[in-house]
């Protein structure tokens, strides 16, 4: 069985699902997933954990995210996006980069009522096509940049760089427009020249948190869970098993390193 991560170029017009299942299929595997959806209409970066790699996919949904995006100011649609109807007509601002700069920094995000975020169970885009009343409450997210690459009349060419739970779409309503194109570059360390390439779960793993070599001792005390000496660093561990495989992930806890997830498979 294949594990690892798999960095797909999704192309528009396809759901994120769309993408899973053909991956499923090719690798001959069900045990994939993937880390933050992307809208049918946009493109880019889709990180697939495959086979072990799902057990790390909550890191990587964590991550930075970037995009690049197109927004067509003047008009608000009901999906904040051209797929939606328009619903008003707005002042197109008139200095455009600073109202784009509002958006910059930890900011109280109202994110779209066609968005995945579920509401008592269900996705809040199910409940707006079966014609309930979607209201969710603004969160914190935090916009790091967002640069003006082009303007052209009432479209505006953008890149943004954010946390994870950042609407793009909402960023362009708040502006006073709506997304005509969403490419994204970035999902933590993950960009677009990874396409196509499969990465261990190990070297995944060794990226996004310290790595720890252990020698034969050690892997033995991993494989039924039990602590050993403190790795001396704060946050999460990859701890490698002496062939290189991911053996757990650890955290030092009252002076020991307990391990919280363990791959017996690879002890």
């Amino acid at each position: 069985m294949t594990h690892g991560f798999l960095v797909v170029d999704k192309p528009g017009g396809i759901t994120s699902h769309d993408v899973v299942a053909k991956a499923r299929k090719e690798l001959n595997t069900r045990k994939i997933g993937h880390a933050g959806t992307l809208d049918p209409m946009a493109t880019g970066v889709l990180v697939l954990g495959v086979g072990d790699g799902t057990r790390l996919l909550q890191y990587i949904t964590a991550g930075i995210k970037a995009y690049d995006a197109t927004v067509k100011l003047g008009q608000l649609t009901s999906t904040d996006d051209k797929e939606g109807e328009v619903i008003a007509a707005t002042e197109i601002p008139s200095d455009i980069p600073a109202a784009f700069a509002k958006q910059v920094g930890k900011i109280m995000q109202k994110p779209s009522s066609v968005s995945a975020i579920r509401i008592d169970g269900k996705r809040a885009y199910d409940l707006v096509r079966e014609g309930v009343e979607v209201d969710i409450p603004a969160r914190e997210v935090e916009v790091y940049e967002i640069k003006i690459n082009e303007i052209r009349g009432d479209e505006v060419d953008i890149s943004v760089k954010c946390s994870a739970g950042t609407y793009i779409r909402a960023i362009a309503r708040d502006c006073g427009g709506h997304l005509t194109a969403l490419r994204r570059t970035q999902v933590g360390i993950f960009d677009l020249s990874m396409a196509g390439k499969l990465m261990s779960v190990a070297d995944v793993a060794s990226k996004i948190f310290t790595p720890r070599q252990l020698d034969l001792h050690e892997a033995s005390e991993m494989k039924f869970g039990r602590q050993i000496s403190p790795s001396g660093t704060s946050g999460i561990v990859a701890a490698l098993a002496p062939d290189g495989t991911l053996a757990a992930l650890l955290e030092d806890i009252d002076g020991r390193a307990k391990p919280f997830t363990v791959f017996v498979r690879n002890l």
